[in-house]
């Protein structure tokens, strides 16, 4: 059960300088905790918060896109940031343009990286094979089937969602500079998902920001951690410090997201309502077929993870045979009587080393005849005889001539090829 932060209610415009919570006094206990195949639900996410945010649709955002200047909603905004980050795949592009819902639901899993609540071990896809990972499925945000992709991946994405102008300089680190930028007439001053970045690095170092936006209580973080505070509540108190930064810091413009409060002080918030714990619990409520398709993922990892750990064992016990080669299936009988004494050629597109039988008599190895150069391919073919060992190829057109040691071959060499022959 996910732990809900209670929050007490401050006075009108007060300035207490109260303990912050648990959530964001460390960046470790801010993002999401769970095994490995277990789900993610409503709650884990905020799901009614991020459902309000991306629902809005007041178009008074400026839009980011270069070449695109007509005012936009969050929505869009941030959609269209991931859209044209330069880390963005064509197959992930491709799938945001076709599939709207899905490009929504990305983002919506974006978001949550961009403020740290999902951090970058989690993964979204059962096949995932990397051991520093955990498989996660999302049902309320997977509802298009699509590759949510991983937690790394998308976070690349994010870092690189810039301003044309952030690309060759650094973009704003603090909301100092990003209200400096704005004042010299860069509009808008930075991109959002950079001003997210700011806000929530900030928020876990000081308490200015809870200062300025709000009663000194709560801060930024406390927007995106289970709480008592109403979801659409803190859905608009966060458009509103997003409108803030992004279109006016100074106050010129009304704040379409603002309340009585805002009329008193631009940077300060709209109140927030604090939920009983009976109108909490109506909140984010997973629905019964959201449970049963994170019950079948949960199943479907754990027999992805089965058939892995099978073949691993298997792979195991096949390299301890003395027949295996790499990458291929074991040679039958006869294969492994007709590969005591025959050549053993690798063409270009062979692996690069074979593990070779072992003689049946290997009291004395025999001297290793002559090796030969195939002139089409460049590549030396050599009989293999005596304890197994690893044979590594030589590319003529690579090589000046060979580097093989004269012990090795028994032999000596002549001429300015680096040909061979024997003593």
């Amino acid at each position: 059960m996910t732990e809900v932060i209670h929050i007490e209610p401050a006075g009108l415009g007060s300035r207490l300088e109260a303990i912050p919570p648990v959530g964001y006094l460390s960046r470790k206990a801010l993002p999401i905790k769970r095994n490995d195949a277990e789900p993610l639900t409503r709650e884990d996410i905020q799901y009614d918060l991020l459902y309000h945010i991306f629902k809005d649709s007041q178009a008074v955002f400026t839009n980011q896109t270069p070449g695109k200047y007509e005012k936009v909603s969050f929505r869009q905004l941030y959609v269209n940031a991931l859209y044209h980050s330069s880390k963005c795949s064509k197959v992930l592009k491709d799938k945001m343009l076709d599939t709207p819902e899905f490009a929504v639901e990305f983002a919506k899993i974006a978001l949550l990286t961009n403020v740290g609540r999902i951090n970058t071990t989690m993964a979204f896809f059962p096949e995932m094979k990397t051991a520093l990972r955990t498989y996660h499925p999302v049902p309320s945000l997977q509802k298009t089937d699509g590759n949510a992709q991983d937690a790394p991946r998308i976070k690349n994405c994010l870092k690189s969602a810039l301003l044309p102008s952030e690309v060759k300089k650094p973009p704003p680190s603090n909301p100092q500079e990003i209200i400096a930028r704005f004042n010299s007439g860069m509009r808008p001053p930075t991109s959002v998902v950079n001003l997210i970045f700011v806000l929530s690095t900030h928020a876990a170092l000081s308490q200015t920001l809870s200062r300025t936006h709000f009663d000194g209580n709560i801060n930024f973080l406390d927007l995106f951690i289970p709480t008592n505070l109403s979801s659409p509540d803190r859905a608009r108190a966060f458009l509103f410090i997003m409108f803030y930064y992004l279109e006016s810091p100074t106050g010129e413009i009304e704040n379409p997201f603002g309340d009585e409060l805002c009329k008193q002080d631009p940077a300060k918030a709209p109140r927030m309502r604090v939920l009983s714990p009976a109108e909490t619990r109506l909140e984010n409520v997973d629905l019964p077929e959201e449970v049963k398709w994170g019950d079948m993922m949960s199943e479907q990892r754990g027999k992805f993870l089965q058939k892995l750990c099978n073949a691993d064992q298997e792979s195991k016990k096949n390299k301890n045979s003395p027949y295996f080669i790499s990458g291929a299936p074991e040679p039958g009988p006869s294969a492994r009587r007709e590969a005591h004494g025959n050549l053993v050629k690798v063409g270009k597109d062979g692996p690069f080393m074979y593990y070779v039988p072992r003689r049946t008599e290997p009291d004395r190895p025999e001297p290793i005849p002559v090796p030969e150069v195939d002139d089409d391919q460049g590549i030396m073919e050599q009989p293999i005889y005596g304890t197994p060992h690893i044979m590594f190829l030589l590319r003529r057109r690579q090589y000046h001539r060979p580097c093989r040691p004269p012990s090795l071959f028994h032999g000596r060499r002549i001429g300015s090829t680096g040909n061979w022959r024997k003593s």
